[in-house]
């Protein structure tokens, strides 16, 4: 673009990053960790360097004599110097207009035709945003922490593109105040659970249990037991999945087990068997990202309802199931002052429950 194209009165849209035209929620949830340990969480001290809210931003274009009969999307892009994905991100919320009129992304520009353009404000992806999150329960509400029963569809905090709601907010928002170190979007978060992963977890209220389980969770001594509904009939019965797992060399949001991946050791027995799927309990002696997904789609097993790695449409279909079977069914752990051992059990969620009970009923 020219100097002559821009029009006084009107930011540059050089003055843009990629980052303030991403649509909120574009990073696929499956990014966020099932369960971290304190080696893959970190400490959270520079997550908050270089991340502010973003105003609103208004631009006006004249289309050059060499973006004549190109579609909107595609000459907005090259005119802004972004994606055509972001371009059309634009379009689709109603913010490119020409005169006065909202334009559709297939429209064909004209040579000289005026098109104006609104960023809208993106709040800091980092802020903590206090509500009261349905379906979060404290299953045990101590002075140095509190254990929760995380739903599906909450994250373990803020972070860039998730708009949704998160632990971190939810217990702000039933009025608890956690005094520990490191960034505030991550205050008391010790471990994750992946966004759609229901299940128990524990947050660290003051700085001594926040240091202590951080130690516990690196020193792998505390006990993650999970329950995931596998399809088919795993064999042997019961056993030990050790397999490095690290990115998908071909998809950015998935991982897989690869020879250079991180070491990545599952324990698992079967509870009961189905016919077509099986109830397994896991024990985690590590912590990767989706590992039990990751474990058990490479045993050809994947979990019921996991659509990323492999599962059947039509049996997540008939077990009513929009997300993984996957379930943090206990945590043991040291109490961080007494020493005491500290055991809470998570009830399966409802649609887990229904999942359960169609297959017991033969009907799946």
């Amino acid at each position: 673009m020219t100097p002559k194209d821009k029009v006084p009165g009107h930011t540059a849209p050089e003055d843009l990053t990629p980052e303030d035209l991403t649509p909120a929620g574009t990073r696929p949830e499956d990014l966020l960790p099932e369960d971290v340990l304190d080696e893959d969480l970190g400490d959270g001290s520079d997550a908050g360097d270089g991340t502010s809210a973003t105003p609103a931003s208004s631009f006006r274009f004249v289309v050059p004599d060499e973006l004549a009969g190109t579609r909107v999307d595609a000459g907005l892009a090259k005119l802004m110097d972004v994606s055509r994905s972001q371009a059309a991100a634009l379009i689709a919320e109603g913010n490119v207009s020409s005169k006065d009129k909202a334009v559709g992304k297939s429209l064909k520009l004209a040579p000289g035709a005026v098109l104006d353009v609104v960023v809208p404000a993106r709040r800091d992806p980092l802020e903590v945003v206090e509500e009261v999150v349905e379906g979060l329960k404290i299953l045990l509400d101590d002075d140095e922490f509190v254990v929760i029963d995380k739903p599906v569809g909450v994250a373990a905090h803020p972070s860039p593109g998730w708009v949704g709601p998160t632990v971190v907010g939810g217990l702000a928002g039933l009025g608890y105040r956690i005094s520990t170190s490191g960034s505030p979007e991550r205050a008391g978060i010790v471990h994750r659970l992946d966004v759609g992963t229901s299940g128990v977890m524990v947050v660290a209220k003051t700085e001594e249990a926040y240091t202590a389980l951080k130690r516990a969770f690196k020193e792998r001594t505390v006990d993650k037991v999970y329950h995931a509904v596998v399809q088919g009939l795993p064999d042997p019965l019961a056993g030990t999945i050790d397999a490095p797992i690290g990115r998908h060399p071909g998809h950015d949001w998935r991982f897989a087990v690869i020879e250079d991946g991180r070491d990545s050791i599952t324990h698992y027995e079967v509870l009961e068997a189905f016919g077509k799927a099986s109830l397994v309990e896991v024990h985690l002696e590590t912590g990767r990202t989706h590992q039990i997904r990751v474990h058990f789609s490479a045993l050809r097993h994947p979990c019921a309802g996991d659509l990323t790695y492999g599962a059947d449409p039509r049996l997540a279909a008939t077990l009513g199931l929009t997300r993984q079977w996957l379930h943090a069914r206990q945590l043991s752990f040291a109490h961080p002052r007494t020493g005491e051992q500290v055991t809470v059990t998570s009830d399966y969620p409802q649609d887990l429950r229904y999942a359960l009970e169609v297959l017991e009923s033969g009907q799946a």
